[in-house]
């Protein structure tokens, strides 16, 4: 898996009187900034090897959000809109006018809620394992999900995934999956105002049937691509970095997008809705 780090930094940005993490790549000029947004109770960490990918293109930035990593806890924990508020005041803070987000699972909505709130900020979305809906109910459900995906993702993620939980709390953890089970991802998509990607994989227990993400698929908005990884799980910006940053700049070029034979994975498009 890439581990290179040369050209990146670590700082922080002061937030609504609140210190947040972040990394950054070298500047591309002439690029829109590529942020990413981390799932449910993990820090950015997990999203580097996807970022690290993309950073020849764009600049890349990869924020733990407050509460998370090594970002401050805000005075309660932030449900899915907090968080995207503060997504927003964080590009505020670093003088970004106008990005395109990258999420994972809870990253999702997160950047979902941004994109409604605020089109004239975001370019474009790309959705990856988007989670949430009735696909992850009840909470039961979900919980189960989650531990069947636990044992299908690459054993390395454990080393950042479990200090982060335990970091995050399992009261916090409980409280926010469950509101997190109940957001209506595949639904929010349908009416997203901005150029859309969603990239699932054919393994991720908490995505809907297959027949359902095809029913999404068909009734999309033409701004709006599905694309499906082949043998990857939930968490696929760490265990198919490679593929997926393949997908990303294919859809963000313009270009089809078609499997890369040199990266782990099958890809291909269950719709397509470029101009």
């Amino acid at each position: 898996m890439e581990q290179d780090t040369t050209g990146w930094v670590e700082s922080f940005v002061p937030v609504e009187g609140h210190r947040v993490f972040y990394r950054e790549s070298t500047p591309v000029d002439g690029a829109l900034p590529i942020v990413h947004v981390h799932g449910f109770a993990i820090s950015g960490t997990y999203m580097m090897p996807t970022a690290r990918r993309l950073s020849a293109r764009a600049t890349n930035l990869v924020p733990d959000l407050p509460g998370y990593g090594r970002s401050e806890r805000w005075d309660h924990t932030l449900g899915i809109p907090g968080l995207a508020h503060a997504l927003l005041a964080t590009l505020d803070a670093l003088d970004l006018d106008r990005v395109v987000l990258v999420g994972n699972s809870m990253g999702c909505p997160i950047i979902l809620e941004v994109a409604h709130d605020a089109p004239e900020r975001v370019d474009r979305v790309v959705l990856v394992s988007p989670a949430g809906g009735a696909a992850n109910q009840p909470l039961s459900r979900a919980v189960g999900q989650l531990a069947v995906d636990a044992r299908r993702e690459d054993r390395r993620m454990a080393r950042i995934a479990v200090p982060d939980y335990l970091q995050f709390g399992p009261v916090n953890a409980w409280n926010l999956f469950g509101e997190l089970t109940r957001f209506p991802s595949l639904e929010r998509l349908l009416k997203v105002a901005v150029p859309a990607l969603a990239v699932i994989g054919s393994r991720d227990p908490l995505m809907p049937p297959p027949t359902r993400v095809r029913e999404v698929g068909r009734i999309a908005p033409e701004h709006v691509t599905v694309a499906l990884i082949e043998g990857a799980a939930h968490a696929l910006n760490f265990s198919h970095p490679g593929e997926l940053a393949h997908v990303i700049s294919s859809w963000l070029d313009g270009r089809p997008i078609l499997d890369d034979p040199d990266e782990p994975g099958f890809t291909r498009v269950l719709q397509i809705g470029r101009d």
